[in-house]
């Protein structure tokens, strides 16, 4: 396999083997899409990604991270094909990351409940989160169906289902969030129960007009969360179920351990300074709890995405810091289908494209993750900005 050969993803041919990751884009304010994530989205396609995917598309106001993260309904369709008409004018394909944010969703600022596996405290729900009773389950099943179907009347390609991060799916697997004694608790069988069952009626929605993956925690990174000997038993469950045409590997926590998924610097008094007063007290104070260092390696997730390689046959998508075209081709050579990158295309969104002319073997993202607090004011690379403020004397509003 080569980094630019075309390959098919499910019902799909996608161009190359890259995928741009969901990266929050941090232009929708009260959940609107506007003319800056539509360009965002635009930029990636042009400089060559075969795929390029919005992020936290939430199937319902309650499961939002927060206001400003938009709600997969059918009000968004037109707007959102407007985006995917986008995209494919520049030849790429368009997903749709849909989820909900359960532990992770701001209450206050959604001024609507969330709800978990089990009661539990939340720092970013700022309060108690009550666990879901079964008639709320059935609810949240008929919401990602119907998410589904909006995606696909909105031109989507594909869709990637959030079991990642903690957010509500991901902390049903976990035995740290989840301790609950129904049929969606107790052993690894029952704590995988529900995010199978909302893959499948995902699948029953949308049949194969559209490619399904997962995004799949493979660790949660805190202690007595999900690890590998419960996660690669998950994914062969996964696999064996038929739903999904590809899973791409990630691993951490939003909710406990922010970092296990980002690794190098944290940019902490710039989150400080983003925050409202109060919040950045708070963070001065907690923020190296949730925001513990890792040091950077290139493609860090290899390692264990590599068990997920040898126990599974199907499709896989490597994340994890992946910066150079030689990391690329050696994934490649390893059986993995497709690489996702997010903050490599921040700094430069037409980076694909010059690893394909051979202009460079290297992009220019050092990882010092300051791009994190940008998510407030739409999500950049800080050193890109110097760029174009440097080559043309403005900056550039539409990341």
């Amino acid at each position: 396999m080569k980094p630019f050969e075309a390959a098919k993803l499910g019902p799909l041919t996608l161009r190359n083997r890259f995928v741009k990751a969901a990266t929050f884009e941090g232009v929708m304010p009260r959940g609107r899409v506007t003319n800056q994530l539509v360009d965002f989205h635009t930029e990636v396609a042009r400089g060559g990604a075969a795929m390029t995917t919005v992020a936290y598309c939430s199937v319902s106001k309650a499961g939002r991270v927060h206001a400003n993260t938009l709600v997969l309904d059918s009000d968004h369709v037109p707007d959102l094909r407007r985006l995917t008409d986008a995209v494919h004018a520049e030849g790429a394909l368009a997903c749709a990351q849909i989820g909900h944010a359960g532990l992770v969703a701001n209450t206050l600022s959604n001024k609507s409940k969330t709800l978990a596996p089990s009661t539990r405290l939340s720092p970013p729900a700022m309060g108690l989160v009550r666990g879901a009773t079964l008639d709320q389950l059935d609810e949240i099943v008929e919401q990602f169906e119907s998410a589904a179907r909006n995606a696909v009347d909105a031109g989507f390609d594909a869709l990637e289902v959030h079991l990642g991060h903690n957010y509500l799916l991901s902390s049903f697997m976990s035995p740290n969030l989840n301790k609950r004694r129904d049929r969606y608790g107790g052993n690894t069988s029952g704590r995988a129960e529900f995010p199978r069952r909302v893959l499948g009626r995902i699948r029953e929605a949308v049949g194969d007009q559209v490619a399904v993956t997962a995004k799949f925690n493979m660790a949660d990174g805190v202690p007595k969360g999900l690890w590998l000997d419960e996660s690669l038993q998950i994914a062969q469950w996964l696999e064996a179920d038929g739903n999904l045409d590809a899973l791409q590997l990630t691993g951490g926590s939003s909710l406990l351990n922010g970092m296990y998924f980002f690794r190098g610097e944290v940019p902490m008094a710039e989150f400080v300074a983003a925050q409202p007063k109060l919040v950045g007290y708070g963070l001065k104070i907690y923020g190296p709890r949730i925001f513990p260092t890792y040091p950077f390696e290139e493609a860090f997730f290899l390692p264990m995405a590599r068990q997920f390689r040898e126990a599974l046959s199907m499709p896989l998508i490597l994340l994890g810091g992946i910066n150079r075209i030689d990391t690329v081709e050696a994934a490649l050579e390893e059986g993995f289908e497709f690489v996702a990158m997010a903050r490599a295309l921040l700094r430069d969104p037409y980076l694909v494209e010059k690893f394909r002319g051979r202009e460079v073997r290297e992009g220019l993202c050092i990882h010092c993750n300051k791009c994190m607090p940008t998510i407030y004011q739409g999500t950049h690379c800080v050193l890109r900005n110097t760029d174009v403020m440097r080559d043309t004397g403005v900056g550039n509003n539409t990341l």
